[in-house]
């Protein structure tokens, strides 16, 4: 490479920085599918610096070097007014090449940024033919018709040289952990985690130089079902769904330090031996047994004697089907300590943890060979013992047999708990603090979005979203994370899409994600009810569902809207419109979506009896057309971004057809044919109605409201739309009503009720304090808690005024007897942030915004403003303010 002569002047002291580089937004950026990763960063004012409000980067500059050593390439000034996914400047990468990046950003002043700290960027095996390992399967006469324990495999290796660099690309049929020479290698679990295997499955690299030595050292690895045929689904499941043997497949790339590269791959040529492991079995439902009298000392390190173990045998696997990681891996994010320790009327210990959370257990125990010791998790008690009815088929029992000796500590490898109650039984002696430790796990994202306000039951049901989607985002976004269930809901993001990218960072957990949903979309255009597809009674075979199925559409543009990723609407576009054409066939040229087939319309309307949670008070044809209208809407709006000119004219006229045909058909003069919350809060979002109802729908959705005495009438479908479009109309105070009530059903019922998460079913308690007798009782769902996205935009008031968060729009909506709240972003273009509070008859408003960003400030009984980057105060009469807020509608 060559290296570029300066093309701007540096500041002295230049008054902006470079920050948060990231390659494919991930930092670091190891092991990256991809020879041309986007970059992304951020522009920050520097330490103590005053840096003008309209300060705009007109260009930046790219410097890569090579890992290795040798000249650095620069490319020049590139015009550019941001640092949000930006293209690889230079020639493509090859198959394992590590870089160096750096980046610095040019004013419009024409005075350039310091260069940022450098980020490290390396690919992956790129190719298929990168790859010479081949999955290999122990030979232990397990049988093949359910469920098999965790075995292990090891593999010697001589390195006559010291190690300069190693990298490990790992995946697996099944789930693994790995070891080189005794030491954990990484900190993941669960991995690769749950892709659509037949046509997807993730590896991830691993930097391994520290863990390899001169000499001989040793592979090993842990393997078990998991998701790949592991037990899964409804009524007691199913086994081997993609394949009746797990696999490990390992690629050890080894650069030594004379220059040479050695390779050490799986494979059936007599290197590789399997044993049993400790686990005696293990299942994502079941639980864990682990005897450690079995536990082989040394097995993965030097000098273990391995001459009684068996071999392998290689199984196929399509090269051409690896894929690396796009997001996080499942890790351990925090530990939580019992708040309660009660012995219940059975005699058992019961563990109250004070948070209904997903993980597993860690204990501490000092026992005598051969002690059992049993612990077993549900959500909830009744009558002070663990009630496990909720669960159906999931026993999440776990059990450790002691080998004794000395203080041993232990945690499942292997499976996951929804749990609040842990029950401990066969415990040697008395419980001591730190005995039991909760561990919590999920997808590692990184956390974006916070929200406080003057109401601590407002603040607890944020918080219980937040926990809720942690609990949820394990691999893939799960409905539930206790019952035998546990799967990809597609309605279920869908509606909380835009809740989840501002909390955390979801944006490759969800783009990749949204590539198995393309994959495992049917060749007429059905997406599946959930995603990876499996067996399930009356969800099989899938069927086109709205709400459900619109994911293929709606998601994706969220993505674009939140994170400015253009790539993710071009990559889902085929997706996208083999939704939209097969509702357009199924509506028929009357454009109205009436079908015999499954729609779950309403799901889970707090109407709905326990048997039937699909009965709901408005018509699932009305949700299906308004949801019609609104996908179609949506992938035109697509198309024009791609540059789809003809398709996004198509679409429009099919949008607008929709419209009228859902007005021709529900609208009733002032009413819609389903008098329901979920029926005018649907039309009033998704505009189907034309200019002249859209008032009265609102008025009508409000007097729903207070004549059902600000109780919730809205399940999945409506629950999202409901405060925007009471809030929209005009009707912020009916909109603070529904959110702040406390008798069921609302919200703050679950958080009066002790509630942690979000539930299921808006009574998943009962006012009497008994589980709710529906077979579908899950105190862990996030569906319900998409509210939570009207919170940060309206009553915080911080929401994005462009793809990207390219400008902001800042727009509080006070009420409820509140008398402060606040929202803060890390947004792609750095920290936005709008917090108010009601002090001496004034409104107190402070607005952040980032560098390069303006935003539009819309306080209530004011003109509208725009200001650049900084900080932001104003002081309104909020006798103005109230009077406003009664009076105008807000922007949805």
């Amino acid at each position: 490479m060559s290296t570029a002569p300066e093309t701007r002047p540096v500041a002295d002291e230049p008054s902006v920085v470079v920050t948060d580089l990231r390659a494919e937004q991930l930092e670091p950026a190891l092991g990256l599918g991809t020879a041309t990763p986007r970059l992304s960063w951020v522009v920050r004012p520097a330490a103590d610096a005053v840096v003008e409000e309209d300060w705009r980067q007109r260009g930046y500059e790219v410097e890569v070097v090579p890992a290795a050593g040798g000249d650095a390439w620069r490319s020049g000034e590139v015009a550019g007014d941001h640092g949000v996914l930006v293209p690889w400047p230079g020639a493509p990468l090859a198959s394992r090449t590590a870089v160096h990046v750096r980046v610095r950003a040019l004013g419009e002043d024409g005075v350039a940024s310091a260069w940022s700290g450098p980020l490290p960027v390396e690919t992956g095996l790129l190719d298929p033919a990168d790859w010479v390992a081949r999955p290999v399967s122990a030979e232990l006469g397990q049988d093949p018709s359910d469920v098999q324990p965790p075995v292990l495999l090891r593999r010697v290796l001589q390195l006559d040289a010291p190690v300069a660099s190693a990298r490990l690309h790992l995946s697996a049929h099944g789930v693994t952990e790995v070891e080189l020479n005794g030491r954990r290698v990484g900190d993941e679990v669960m991995a690769p985690g749950w892709t659509s295997y037949d046509h997807r499955l993730r590896y991830r690299t691993h930097d391994v130089t520290a863990l390899l030595s001169e000499g001989e050292n040793v592979l090993g690895a842990w393997l078990a079902d998991g998701w790949y045929r592991g037990r899964l689904g409804f009524h007691g499941g199913h086994v081997n769904l993609w394949g009746e043997r797990t696999a490990l497949l390992a690629q050890l790339d080894v650069e030594l330090a004379d220059g040479r590269r050695v390779t050490v791959a799986t494979a059936g040529d007599g290197s590789w031996r399997a044993a049993p492991s400790p686990i005696g079995s293990s299942g994502l439902y079941e639980g864990e047994v682990h005897d450690a009298r079995r536990e082989l000392e040394g097995w993965s390190r030097p000098g273990f004697d391995d001459s009684g173990w068996a071999g392998v045998v290689e199984v196929e696997r399509d090269p051409a089907t690896l894929v690396a990681a796009q997001g996080p891996p499942v890790r351990c994010t925090q530990e939580v300590l019992p708040v309660a320790v009660a012995t219940a009327p059975s005699g058992a210990t019961v563990l109250d943890f004070g948070q209904n959370l997903v993980g597993r257990l860690r204990i501490r125990v000092h026992g005598s060979a051969g002690d059992r010791i049993r612990l077993r998790h549900a959500e909830v008690l009744q009558d002070g013992e663990l009630y496990r009815r909720p669960l159906r088929g999931a026993a999440q029992e776990d059990v450790y047999v002691c080998a004794g000796g000395g203080e041993e500590v232990w945690e499942p490898r292997f499976t996951m708990h929804g749990f609040r109650y842990a029950e401990v039984t066969g415990w040697p002696g008395a419980l001591a603090e730190g005995d039991v430790v909760a561990r919590v796990h999920h997808s590692d994202m990184r956390r974006t979005g916070w929200f406080t306000c003057s109401d601590p039951l407002l603040e607890r049901l944020h918080e219980n979203v937040v926990w809720s989607m942690r609990s949820n985002f394990v691999d893939v976004p799960t409905d539930c994370p206790q019952r035998d269930e546990r799967l990809g809901w597609t309605g279920d993001i869908q509606v909380f899409a835009p809740t989840a990218s501002f909390l955390y960072d979801v944006s490759g957990f969800l783009a990749s994600w949204m590539q198995d949903v393309a994959a495992e979309q049917h060749a007429d255009g059905v997406v599946p009810w959930y995603v990876p597809e499996i067996p399930g009674g009356e969800w099989t075979p899938a069927q086109a569902g709205a709400v459900w199925g619109d994911v293929a559409v709606l998601t994706p543009e969220v993505l674009h809207a939140r994170y400015g990723d253009v790539e993710v609407l071009r990559r889902q576009y085929d997706s996208a419109r083999a939704w939209v054409d097969l509702v357009e066939r199924l509506a028929g040229p009357d454009r109205v979506w009436v079908s015999d087939g499954l729609q779950l319309g309403d799901w889970l309307d707090p109407a709905a009896p326990p048997e039937d949670p699909a009965d709901a008070r408005t018509d699932k044809h009305l949700v299906a057309t308004a949801y019609f209208a609104r996908s179609a809407d949506a992938l035109a709006g697509t198309a024009r971004v791609l540059g789809e000119t003809g398709d996004a004219e198509r679409y429009e006229r099919l949008a607008g057809e929709v419209r009228e045909a859902f007005a021709g058909r529900y609208r009733d003069g002032d009413r819609l044919t389903s008098d329901a919350q979920t029926a005018y809060a649907l039309a009033v979002v998704f505009d189907v109605l034309p200019p002249d109802a859209r008032a009265a729908a609102g008025q009508r959705l409000a007097e729903l409201v207070r004549e059902a005495g600000g109780r919730i009438a809205t399940g999945f479908a409506g629950t999202p739309a409901v405060c925007d479009a009471l809030s929209a109309t005009g009707h912020v105070d009916a909109a603070y009503e529904l959110l702040t009530t406390t008798d069921c059903p609302s919200w703050l019922y679950t958080v009066s009720q002790g509630a942690t998460t979000i539930w299921e079913r808006w009574d998943s308690l009962l006012p009497d304090g008994t589980v709710n007798p529906g077979e579908m009782t899950s105190f862990n769902h996030y569906a319900l808690g998409a509210v939570a996205d009207w919170m940060h935009r309206v009553v915080a008031g911080l929401a994005p005024g462009a793809p990207g968060w390219a400008r902001l729009h800042v727009a509080p909506r006070p009420g409820g007897g509140l008398t402060s709240a606040a929202a803060r972003h890390e947004t792609p273009r750095g920290t936005a942030s709008v917090s108010w509070r009601l002090a001496g008859g004034r409104l107190l408003v402070d607005v952040q915004v980032p560098l390069g960003v303006r935003a539009e400030v819309d306080l209530p009984g004011e003109d509208v403003v725009e200001v650049g980057a900084g900080m932001h105060h104003f002081d309104v009469d909020d006798r103005t303010a109230s009077a406003a807020r009664a009076q105008a509608p807000t922007t949805a």
